[in-house]
């Protein structure tokens, strides 16, 4: 292998020049991930606000941070810096925090982020940045959606608003690569662009930006291209896992609706009956399961509380797998464990279905039967 450190862009279909020197390529992969997103707000830039690659670079602790955006980044930070002892706002144009998450597990992180301090304003609109002459990263920011216009005061500005591919400068236009609209690399389900001798992988691409499955499409990507292979990507089991106290984890198709009025077939445990964590004292949480449109599969879940990121594996394997309710209920789990959360949640779901009248009649028809049978077996025997 020959590793060749510089700035790459593309001079053709089929060739890549490094730091001004050409070379040819049979297969190509773009693999140059995301960079964070600085939303376009006046005097933002000004105050050079830290993201999530610069953060981990400061030696001081921030007396007043402002963190915008209230995805996983923007509330993992939060939580966490409050606990360090800034005086953290939390600043979010939607109406509630994790706005891709169950809503029951966004009102269950605001409550804790709240408890840790942190000042959450939702329905927010930052419309100005205004530096203070004393310092480059002090000022104050000026917000509306509430009933008056406020101002916050801050040290330092933490954008978490998500993230964008890193595409500019490339030359995949004279490659023969097109983008989509918001600028990353457009792939088929082999993860081929549209030059079939060039692959891309990660974070440039239009998936969820997820280490794991960054990890997981490398390597079907490379395996394609190498080995002429035509595997495909699969988005059914994707699971995430939001850092906060308590933990959120997903997978698969949404436990709640965003109709109003409408609410998918689900199964839920609360965590207050959940003898781990009663006996841990962490009952502000629940297993959620979703399930198909007549009940018999899991094909997604939701998990609230610690180790959610541990258990949401075996749901993972349920959602990809498709399995039944019955084939998790049927399965022996540890006790005590959190993973009693989604397999009681099973379980509920079974005798919740076993306790229907038609279901009642049919299992009762059936042991009549069963027992008229066992009759006539004996009287033959003897």
């Amino acid at each position: 292998m020959t590793v060749l450190l510089g700035e790459a862009t593309f001079t053709g279909p089929s060739a890549v020049s490094v730091d001004g020197a050409v070379n040819q390529f049979r297969q190509a992969m773009v693999a140059t991930g995301a960079a964070p997103m600085i939303p376009d707000i006046p005097g933002l830039a000004d105050v050079e606000p830290l993201t999530s690659q610069t953060l981990w670079d400061i030696d001081r602790l921030p007396c007043r941070l402002l963190v915008i955006g209230a995805g996983p980044v923007g509330c993992e930070m939060a939580q966490a810096f409050a606990r360090l002892g800034s005086a953290v706002t939390l600043v979010e144009t939607a109406d509630r925090l994790l706005p891709r998450e169950d809503p029951d597990a966004s009102a269950l992180v605001t409550a804790a982020l709240r408890r840790d301090g942190v000042d959450v304003r939702l329905s927010r609109r930052i419309v100005e940045v205004v530096g203070e002459a004393s310092g480059r990263s002090s000022g104050k920011v000026l917000l509306v959606g509430g009933p008056i216009a406020e101002t916050v005061g801050f040290d330092t500005v933490l954008v978490a608003t998500g993230r964008l591919a890193r595409t500019s400068g490339m030359g995949l236009d004279r490659a023969g690569v097109t983008l989509t609209s918001d600028g990353a690399v457009d792939v088929d389900r082999h993860l081929r662009t549209s030059n079939p001798r060039i692959w891309a992988a990660g974070d440039v691409t239009p998936f969820p930006h997820l280490t794991h499955l960054a990890s997981q499409h490398a390597g079907l990507a490379t395996l394609n291209a190498l080995l002429g292979l035509r595997r495909a990507v699969d988005s059914t089991a994707v699971p995430r896992v939001v850092y906060t106290d308590p933990e959120v984890a997903s997978v698969g198709e949404p436990t709640w609706s965003s109709t109003p009025g409408a609410h998918p077939p689900t199964a839920t445990r609360h965590h207050d009956h959940v003898d781990r964590a009663v006996a841990e004292g962490s009952t502000d949480g629940f297993s959620r399961l979703a399930l198909s449109p007549r009940g018999a599969r899991i094909v997604g879940a939701t998990l609230v509380g610690p180790r959610a990121g541990e258990s949401i594996a075996e749901l993972t394997l349920a959602v990809r797998r498709r399995m039944r309710v019955t084939d998790l209920a049927a399965t022996i789990h540890a006790y005590p464990t959190y993973a009693d959360g989604p397999y009681n949640a099973a379980v509920d779901e079974v005798r919740r279905r076993l306790a229907h009248p038609l279901a009642q009649k049919t299992v009762g028809a059936w042991l009549a039967g069963r027992r008229a049978w066992l009759g006539r077996r004996s009287t033959t025997t003897n």
